[in-house]
């Protein structure tokens, strides 16, 4: 997943993405969260028909956003920011409203604080990490991978290239010059499902995508790179100085770089606690 998560609330999970700056959350968790429907889609579809006879106010928070369904593919969910989700808790009779909005207020104060404060996000990162069972060594390098992912995104955000399938695309150019595999295809390796791809790198794999990642920044910026064409570019050459990288690595351990080992056997610490966005693609 790249800028979403998945955070719990009670016994359950509900989306959220960054979008504009700020979290947007799906309005079907939270409609799910408040009525305990096993239809929350048409709980939401029906208290929509009833505001369209009414004010209507509603709309004006909801926008579609791409989130993970259950079946692991992307598709348009409605979702609203934190004023959007206010309003619709106080459009449903719900005993679960106050606890909910406590819990709202709790995201919001956490954001406000890792945004005025960086360093507490990858300590929170560092913790959620360390409760799921990886070691000390892993989590520096998955730290370390974070922050010179968002390097590059935000070079790329700032050089024209749009959110979604242009980083997607930017980003298996990357990995398969560097690895010879997509993501999706070093995913399938790793016997993946629904599972953050780098959170399951070994330390050499996480090495090698944040210097193929770093190579490319460097790239675009020094070649002043605009647009999707140019940055392609920029990913191709990124992507050939990893493989090299990768070839020199191998030669000198007398072992593959790429792995089919994954961190699935780790306690999880329940793993209902999702990490922040890292914009990992």
């Amino acid at each position: 997943m790249d800028n979403q998560s998945l955070i719990p609330f009670e016994d359950k999970g509900i989306r959220k993405i960054w979008h504009t700056d700020q979290w947007f959350f799906s309005v079907i968790d939270i409609v799910e969260v408040l009525t305990n429907s096993t239809t929350p889609r048409r709980y939401w579809t029906d208290l929509k028909r009833k505001e369209e006879k009414g004010s209507g106010q509603l709309y004006d928070f909801v926008v579609q956003l791409k989130l993970t369904a259950t079946d692991g593919r992307l598709r348009l969910t409605d979702c609203a920011n934190t004023e959007g989700i206010f309003r619709i808790i106080m459009s449903i009779p719900s005993t679960k409203a106050e606890p909910l909005k406590l819990w709202l207020a709790e995201q919001g104060k956490r954001t406000i604080e890792e945004v005025n404060n960086p360093e507490l996000l990858t300590e929170r990162q560092a913790e959620i990490y360390k409760a799921k069972g990886y070691s000390d060594e892993w989590i520096d390098r998955r730290i370390k991978s974070i922050d010179t992912r968002k390097r590059l995104t935000d070079e790329w955000k700032n050089r024209g290239i749009k959110e979604g399938q242009e980083y997607s695309l930017l980003t298996a150019t990357i990995a398969k010059g560097t690895f010879g595999l997509t993501p999706s295809e070093h995913a399938q390796l790793k016997s993946l499902d629904k599972e953050n791809l780098r959170d399951h790198m070994t330390p050499l794999e996480l090495i090698l995508t944040a210097l193929s990642e770093e190579v490319t920044r460097t790239i675009t910026i020094n070649d002043d790179a605009q647009g999707f064409h140019e940055n392609h570019e920029a990913a191709v050459r990124g992507g050939e100085i990893g493989r090299k990288a990768l070839q020199n690595v191998e030669e000198g351990t007398g072992q593959k770089v790429v792995s089919a080992q994954n961190f699935l056997h780790l306690k999880e610490g329940e793993k209902k606690e999702e990490l922040p966005p890292s914009s990992d693609e």
